[in-house]
């Protein structure tokens, strides 16, 4: 297990959450960008900074670490659990991921270009890198 946060491309990540059970994928986005911009299919959102105050939640640590319960492997073994981040862009997915570890959690990653990626020269996104752009598996309401 690592003591810093690794860093996925999205591609990796969705294979890495297609083999291995114990792999859980974060949406740390607003509950307003997960709804209706959209996220990965199959994201738990625990949103990292959200409505109405804006600021970091108090107790996102603890929201993660209750979605994150742990499991074991075919042969009953205790397997840590992996927790895999996601954002708009990578930026506050690796904060909250520097946030997790301080508190203690191991096996965290965060996935490069997020969800949308960057802006593009014309100032949009999904046009460069993310989730998105890569064409994996996504939806919104």
């Amino acid at each position: 297990m690592s003591d810093k946060v690794i860093e996925l491309a999205p591609t990796e990540a969705f294979n890495i959450l297609k083999k291995n059970p114990n792999a859980v994928l974060i949406d740390i986005r607003s509950s307003q960008e997960f709804l209706f911009v959209g996220h990965p299919k199959g994201a738990v959102s625990v949103p990292w900074i959200d409505e109405p105050d804006w600021i970091v939640d108090p107790h996102f640590t603890a929201n993660v670490r209750r979605v994150m319960l742990g499991g074991t492997n075919d042969e009953g073994e205790a397997n840590p659990p992996m927790c895999i981040l996601i954002c708009r862009s990578g930026r506050r997915s690796h904060e909250a991921g520097e946030r997790l570890l301080s508190s203690g959690l191991r096996n965290i990653y965060h996935i490069s270009g997020g969800f949308e990626g960057p802006l593009n020269d014309d100032h949009q996104r999904s046009r460069i890198a993310g989730w998105r752009f890569e064409g994996l598996p996504w939806e919104q309401c």
